[in-house]
C-alpha cells in the first residue's frame, strides 16, 4: 500500500511542486492550503506523513504541530520555512517537528528526507527479540517503545525515542553529530546538526535529573555526544 503524505503550504506553485515529486516517488498526496485543514483531513485521509509550511492562514505550522503532539498524534513532520532565523527553525523542532527545510529546497532532497524517515519508521518494529536497555533509573523497552524513569512513564516523541535507541545501542561510544545525523535520520549527505543539538536538549530535559549537568546523555567537546555506558545493562528476553 503507497504511503499517504499530506502536504500544507498556501502557495500552490509549491504545492504542486511537491506534489508532482512526491506522486512520482510513488506516494498518494494530497494538498491544503492552512493549518485548519490539516485536521479536517486527518480522518478521511489518515496521512503517514505530513510536509508543513511554516507560514499558514488561519493556523501557523507551529500551532498545527503543538496541537498535533497534544492529541498524541506521532505522525512525522517535516516542516518548510522561507525564514532563515535559526530560532524558528528551532521552534519547529521544539514543538514536535522531526525534520525541517528551508526554502527554496530541492524537491529531491525533500523526497530523499522523507523516505529517510519511513525507513526509520519500519526498521524499529522488525527487530527479532525484545531488548530492554536498563540505564540506572532509566528504562528502554524497544518493541513496547516506552521509557521510564523511576519506573514512571517518559513521554518521547518518536524522532527522540528514536535517537536515546541509537545512543543505547552504542553504549559508551563517543559518536559524532555526523554519525547521529545518519544514523537516525538517515541522511546521507551533510546535515544541519543543529537539529542534533535540539533533540538532545529535549531529550535531557525529559530524562536527566539537571539537564545541566547529566549523568546519561553526556556532551564529548567539539565531537558530539555518547550514553554514559558504565551502568548500562542489556537483557534480551526471546519472544514467545
Amino acid at each position: 500500500m503507497r504511503k499517504k503524505i499530506l502536504v500544507v503550504d498556501d502557495e500552490p506553485s509549491i504545492s504542486m511542486l511537491i506534489e508532482f515529486n512526491l506522486k512520482l516517488a510513488g506516494y498518494d498526496v494530497r494538498c491544503v492550503g492552512d493549518g485548519e485543514a490539516v485536521f479536517e483531513m486527518l480522518k478521511p485521509f489518515r496521512p503517514d506523513l505530513i510536509v508543513l509550511d511554516l507560514m499558514l492562514p488561519k493556523m501557523d505550522g507551529i500551532q498545527v504541530c503543538r496541537e498535533l503532539r497534544k492529541q498524541s498524534n506521532a505522525v512525522p513532520i517535516v516542516m518548510l520555512t522561507a525564514l532563515q532565523d535559526v530560532t524558528d527553525k528551532i521552534a519547529g523542532l521544539d514543538n514536535g517537528a522531526d525534520d525541517y527545510m528551508t526554502k527554496p529546497f530541492s524537491p529531491q532532497e525533500l523526497v530523499s528526507r522523507i523516505q529517510a524517515i519511513f525507513r526509520r519508521v519500519q526498521s524499529l518494529p522488525g527487530i527479532a527479540e525484545e531488548t530492554i536497555f536498563n540505564i540506572g533509573r532509566l528504562k528502554v523497552q524497544v518493541e513496547q517503545r516506552e521509557v521510564f524513569i523511576d519506573g514512571k512513564p517518559v513521554e518521547l516523541t518518536p524522532k527522540e525515542f528514536e535517537l536515546l535507541l541509537f545512543l543505547c545501542r552504542h553504549k559508551g561510544k563517543v559518536l559524532s553529530r555526523q554519525q547521529l545525523l545518519h544514523g537516525v535520520w538517515d541522511y546521507h549527505f551533510l546535515g544541519d546538526t543543529r537539529i542534533v543539538d535540539v533533540h538532545i536538549s529535549h531529550l535531557r530535559d525529559k530524562i536527566e535529573k539537571n539537564a545541566r549537568t547529566p549523568e546519561y546523555i553526556m556532551t564529548v567537546r567539539n565531537v558530539g555526544y555518547k550514553l554514559n555506558g558504565p551502568h548500562i545493562a542489556e537483557s534480551s528476553v526471546a519472544q514467545a
